[in-house]
């Protein structure tokens, strides 16, 4: 029985129509990444393996089998090859577990779109025998698991998303800023929030992920009715993170809440583009496997 469970909470968040999607596309680093086992991402470093990068003067101590002797033939000087490194990348999925991605107005609560994307982020990783690691947040750090590249980690990751949301509001500024000193190895950094907090704030700690030098993608997850705001009779909004509840005719807000919402979401595309960032918006009413490979396609289209 506890077996069966174990199961039941794996495949939650594994949904087959998604991973079918994004599983033949590969998910690749725009920036170098460091690391030491074989794998298909380039490292800044040069070792002796793989694909031709340079040569190098020959110093005592070399090791004679990597000189090149058709350029010893041509120069009379010893010289060696040296090649590009290659390793595997490490993507640390970031998301948030505050109170506000309890929100759903349909099917679909905020929380659990984004542990959809985290599962299947995390198995197209491991699929490609890449590392992942997790972080979850609020107000602080929650859960941190460290990257593996086994397939069990999966299980480990899936168990650790099933607590579900908590209760407490967030505070991504000072996460960011957390994480920031938490992950010392340059990896791809994937947010996946409702960014319900100062943009200021957010754009700060998200600075501080890219002077690490991480890769930082931010997915978006936004409700359509926080978009749309298709409210039409008098209602009772209900305050997430302490905001409080406010009973009104939502036809005399709509206008001004449509333009907070676009002026919020344009200053973190704005911000997150001047930093490098990659800003995706996921509405928890789309096909999430059609969003997640045209991103993932997009990313491959940059590389070639």
């Amino acid at each position: 029985m506890h077996g069966q469970q174990q199961t039941n909470e794996v495949l939650k968040y594994l949904d087959p129509v998604t991973l079918a999607r994004v599983s033949g596309l590969e998910l690749q680093a725009r920036l170098l990444v460091e690391g030491v086992l074989a794998g298909m991402h380039k490292s800044p470093y040069h070792g002796f393996s793989v694909e031709f990068a340079q040569h190098r003067e020959y110093v005592p101590g070399d090791d004679l089998r990597h000189i090149d002797w058709k350029v010893y033939g041509r120069t009379g000087r010893y010289f060696l090859k040296q090649y590009e490194e290659e390793t595997n990348l490490v993507c640390w999925l970031l998301v948030d577990v505050s109170e506000s991605m309890r929100y759903s107005s349909g099917a679909v609560s905020k929380y659990d779109y984004a542990c959809v994307a985290a599962a299947a982020l995390a198995y197209l990783t491991l699929h490609q025998q890449d590392s992942v690691g997790l972080a979850t947040f609020d107000d602080q750090v929650r859960r941190f698991l460290r990257p593996s590249s086994q397939p069990a980690h999966l299980k480990e990751i899936v168990r650790l998303l099933n607590a579900g949301p908590a209760v407490e509001k967030s505070r991504l500024g000072d996460i960011f800023h957390d994480l920031a000193e938490r992950i010392p190895r340059r990896s791809i950094l994937v947010v996946l929030s409702d960014f319900f907090d100062d943009p200021a704030d957010i754009l700060a700690g998200l600075k501080h992920l890219r002077y690490k030098r991480h890769e930082v993608v931010a997915l978006h997850v936004l409700d359509p009715a926080e978009l749309d705001f298709p409210f039409q009779q008098a209602t009772l909004f209900r305050g997430l993170e302490q905001a409080g509840d406010l009973l009104t005719d939502p036809r005399t807000l709509r206008q001004g809440y449509l333009d907070q919402v676009s002026g919020f979401v344009g200053e973190l595309q704005q911000g997150c583009r001047g930093q490098n960032i990659d800003y995706v918006t996921l509405r928890t009413d789309q096909n999430l496997g059609v969003v997640l490979s045209s991103y993932l396609a997009r990313r491959l289209a940059r590389r070639s």
